[in-house]
């Protein structure tokens, strides 16, 4: 019965495709032609994949698709906001880079019928970026996945952090931030990565605290078995002990954990030692990243929060859904001048709830508005990298130019000089992660002159 009323949506799905294309196609504007060329320069610029035989075409739907002479078509999808089991997701990092290389084909049938999240078989995610919680751990293993199947990873992370009003008459709430950076990485990644330990320090004594507070509820868990579900090296989560309650069958699933016991303020919920919301966007501008408020749907008082981080910083909000564009947000985004982004928020859970990796359907016009802001701020970064390494010809500064690199230097030799060989390195990097003119107007040049030191 189910694979009939499917079967007649789909038919019912094709004729109506067919009448729009029988009718008046749609055309670009010239700042949507600008957008696709710029995008796809940009996601291409490290792979061969756009050769001079590729032409760029538009579908019905303003998403780019590059037609090879020699191959078929694909479009181009984004995906900014996914997790591993670095933090609370499902797969490893290696596998959600081959789940969005699936995406499409892994769908069910009838979520194309019914035009469900906007998903569509001839689509594949190419670039992706990994946002686990409070930690980049995973994004070594994600970008080395992703450069055998022809992904691009945006390297990236969600902070946890608490709001604080400046009046008695508000409370204090969570407030999640995306971090989005170069090819290179933060330009201080040590001090970030202080920044997120104590953050996952403060996770350990959270899950703790629930975990307490689940047994005064005469919900018993056993803190070994929410460790054993985090993993080695894992931060515990809510959603590690909402798991552990699944397991011990205090709850059906993890919807009611979070429903009844682990929702923000309900009886079983703690916090730990997050910082500062606007601290953590300081933070993320002097490292070089790209700030993004996530879910603001989610908040309390998103009016008064977005106002206190545009003045900290902030560069954008996640405003685009799988249900489609919020309105509300994209007027709040208007009148703060900010970026309209928007991911999946996938974590591999299973369920109708979850949307499906790369289901957000982002116009490349915000994706190109992104990039034209992300893409000087990381060029900054990246010049702050190598212009360290230019003053301090030391191992460890060129392996921070190098550390999300397809190229890999041996360790234990002793580097206290600039050599040519090392100077290749860095300019093969740059070709990787900056056009010509990006390298010129940042001055990259500078490492070309630098001499041989005995």
């Amino acid at each position: 019965m189910g694979s009939n009323t499917c079967n007649h949506n789909k038919k019912k799905k094709n004729n109506n495709n067919n009448n729009k294309r029988s009718g008046s196609k749609k055309r670009m504007t010239h700042e949507q032609s600008l957008a696709y060329k710029s995008v796809s320069e940009w996601v291409f610029l490290d792979t061969d994949s756009c050769s001079p035989n590729s032409t760029i075409s538009i579908d019905d739907n303003f998403k780019v698709k590059l037609v090879h002479t020699k191959a078929s078509s694909e479009k181009l999808v984004f995906e900014l906001h996914s997790h591993s089991i670095c933090s609370d997701g499902f797969l490893s990092p290696s596998k959600l880079v081959e789940k969005a290389h699936q995406y499409g084909s892994l769908l069910p049938v009838c979520m194309y019928d019914i035009g469900l999240r906007n998903a569509n078989k001839d689509e594949q995610v190419k670039v992706l970026s990994l946002t686990d919680h409070d930690t980049m751990a995973g994004i070594p293993q994600a970008i080395e996945a992703a450069r055998k199947v022809g992904i691009k990873i945006i390297p990236g992370v969600e902070i946890s952090t608490i709001f604080t009003p400046r009046t008695d008459t508000g409370s204090e709430e969570p407030v999640h931030v995306l971090a989005y950076y170069s090819s290179c990485g933060p330009s201080n990644f040590e001090k970030l990565d202080r920044f997120l330990a104590n953050i996952r320090d403060g996770r350990y004594l959270r899950a703790k605290n629930m975990i307490s507070k689940l047994n005064k509820l005469k919900l018993p868990i056993r803190w070994e078995n929410v460790e054993k579900i985090a993993g080695d090296g894992v931060a515990p989560g809510r959603l590690h002990v909402a798991r552990a309650m699944v397991e011990a069958g205090h709850v059906e699933n993890l919807k009611q954990a979070f429903s009844r016991y682990l929702y923000d303020g309900g009886p079983a919920y703690s916090t730990g030692s997050e910082p500062d919301v606007e601290e953590a966007v300081r933070l993320i501008c002097e490292t070089g990243g790209v700030a993004v408020l996530a879910h603001p749907w989610a908040l309390k008082n998103p009016v008064a929060i977005i106002r206190r981080l545009k003045e900290a910083g902030l560069h954008g909000l996640e405003v685009y859904r799988s249900d489609g564009k919020l309105a509300a947000f994209s007027d709040l985004a208007d009148t703060y001048d900010l970026l309209k982004l928007g991911g999946s928020d996938y974590h591999a859970r299973g369920g109708s709830s979850e949307s499906a990796l790369g289901s957000v359907s982002l116009p490349m016009v915000a994706v190109h508005e992104f990039l034209k802001v992300a893409r000087p701020i990381w060029c900054g970064a990246i010049k702050k990298t190598v212009d360290r390494y230019v003053t301090e010809p030391t191992e460890s500064n060129l392996e921070h130019i190098l550390r999300y690199a397809k190229i890999k230097v041996v360790k234990g030799g002793a580097v206290s000089s600039i050599t040519t060989r090392n100077i290749e390195i860095i300019h093969e990097c740059l070709s990787q992660w900056l056009t010509n003119e990006e390298q010129k107007s940042f001055d990259f040049e500078a490492i070309t002159h630098a001499e041989d030191k005995p």
